[in-house]
């Protein structure tokens, strides 16, 4: 497949699109990105649940409870609906006396807002606090199921290579989420960059493995 026809598919968010020639994924519509939430068991909603090692998912209440945050282990809260309307109102001297790192991203849970301004920062936060194998992220909006779901999805595509189908089958196997339509799109444009660098990665590898035998 061109460059030229992954651009155009990548213009229509509703169309399926097949960057590796040599593989057999491929990347699905925003259309067919919401039916996988809607199909087969989920996880039953909570407050809070562990969607991956030392990742957590919660809502509004999980955030401003800094003792059950304590009890959890929670050393990193990344808060993804920080700001004065319909948010969460914390912020890094909420949990000083914690001893805990703080990172808040203003997004709004509408579907024409570019979330994908934070997918790399919020990934890199992410990131960096699993480094250390002692600390534990919260990732939270006001009901942890699309802000923050989002930037999770995000940073397991970024930092552990996975599909966007891989990581919401995942995190849906852990917790009850429903990105926004405008997010889905916008997670589905990460996906085909991601599989388009991982083609180029290879490619580059080929040429210079030629060049080495010559």
């Amino acid at each position: 497949m061109t460059s030229h026809v992954v651009k155009s598919r990548r213009r229509n968010p509703y169309a399926a699109v097949q960057v590796d020639p040599d593989s057999d994924y491929i990347t699905p519509g925003t259309l067919d990105l919401e039916q996988l939430f809607w199909t087969g068991t989920t996880a039953q909603y909570t407050h809070v649940n562990q969607v991956w090692r030392r990742i957590y998912i919660g809502d509004e209440k999980t955030a401003l409870e800094r003792p059950g945050l304590r009890d959890l282990g929670v050393t990193h809260v990344l808060n993804a609906a920080e700001g004065k309307w319909n948010n969460v109102l914390t912020g890094a001297n909420y949990y000083s006396d914690l001893n805990m790192q703080y990172f808040g991203v203003k997004a709004d849970d509408k579907p024409t807002f570019n979330i994908s301004q934070y997918f790399f920062a919020a990934a890199e936060f992410i990131h960096e606090a699993l480094s250390h194998p002692q600390n534990k992220v919260l990732v939270h909006c006001v009901m942890g199921r699309s802000r923050s779901a989002t930037l999770v999805l995000a940073y397991l595509m970024t930092k552990n290579s996975l599909t966007v189908v891989e990581a919401i089958e995942h995190v849906r196997q852990h917790r009850c989420i429903l990105p926004n339509h405008g997010f889905l799109k916008q997670l589905r444009a990460l996906d085909i960059t991601l599989q388009e660098d991982k083609v180029r990665r290879r490619r580059d590898m080929e040429d210079q493995a030629c060049k080495t035998s010559t």
